[in-house]
């Protein structure tokens, strides 16, 4: 069964012909009433909001298209709304999951702005990397192939002085072989631990003995090392909101969960495909 969609068609109205729009009036403002359907007004809000909603391939249109285009489609959702003395239950309960749905995100809202702040983003920032060391990352070469063998006669023909990127390039089977091996800067926690512990032992230039992963059979040389200092404040500014925005939003559910009185049922004998069951919405 199929939910039910409305029968009017906006894009309908947005492309039909525009009549004059209202004056510019500084006095307007979101309470200020449009249109009047039976004694139930249509304010400049109403259409405010709609509009920020619309699908995107309408938010470009001219401003006196958007304007009657959306004030028709608000009077003919009045209309066709004082012709149905009471909705369906189908239509109810998505009206209920509205509601709540958007009180939640006032809510979120709410608990976003209390605590993300200028001086919290500041504390964050200090508390993640105002006192972290400089990291030291490493810039390394491999060559990946299947067998131990295989890796030892490699490491036979460096120390004859063979050039280990073109050694890689014409027998690595990992996807820096075409690069010469080359890997870029890693740090610390980035490889696969065996893989790691080799790094660590190299001097810049030297090449390890074989190394076995999961991936195969490695022979490494470690080209350059350096200090990485912490991030400027600004280059990290987006993953600290993203950090406190969850953080306030999860002590706020969890502080209202506690204080309020919810009651579940058991619900181990109820079959979930039972939320498939459109029928029982129907009237």
């Amino acid at each position: 069964m199929q939910f039910r969609t409305p029968v009017f068609c906006a894009a309908a109205l947005f492309f039909a012909a525009s009549t004059p729009v209202l004056a510019q009036d500084d006095a307007l403002t979101a309470e200020s009433v449009i249109a009047s359907v039976n004694g139930t007004d249509i304010t400049l809000g109403h259409m405010i909001v709609l509009r920020a909603r619309l699908p995107e391939q309408y938010q470009n249109l001219p401003d006196d298209v958007l304007f009657q285009g959306i004030l028709d489609q608000v009077v003919q959702q009045a209309v066709l709304s004082q012709s149905i003395e009471a909705l369906s239950t189908e239509a109810q309960l998505v009206l209920d999951n509205e509601r709540r749905a958007l009180l939640a995100a006032e809510a979120v809202q709410d608990a976003v702005e209390a605590s993300v702040t200028d001086e919290a983003v500041q504390a964050a920032y200090e508390a993640n990397f105002g006192n972290a060391e400089p990291e030291q990352e490493f810039n390394a070469s491999h060559i990946l192939v299947e067998t131990e063998e295989a890796a030892a006669a490699l490491v036979t023909e460096l120390e004859g002085g063979a050039d280990f990127a073109e050694l890689a390039r014409n027998n690595s089977t990992g996807p820096s072989g075409p690069n010469g091996g080359n890997l870029g800067w890693f740090g610390k926690g980035m490889m696969v631990p065996a893989f790691e512990e080799a790094v660590l032992t190299l001097d810049v230039g030297e090449v390890s003995a074989p190394v076995q992963t999961q991936f195969g059979w490695h022979v490494i040389t470690l080209n350059e090392t350096r200090l990485k200092d912490a991030p400027s404040l600004d280059s990290v500014r987006g993953e600290i909101v993203g950090q406190l925005q969850r953080e306030a939003v999860d002590a706020r559910i969890a502080e209202l969960t506690a204080a309020a009185d919810v009651t579940r049922i058991d619900t181990t004998t109820i079959d979930p495909a039972i939320l498939r069951e459109q029928s029982l919405v129907e009237d």
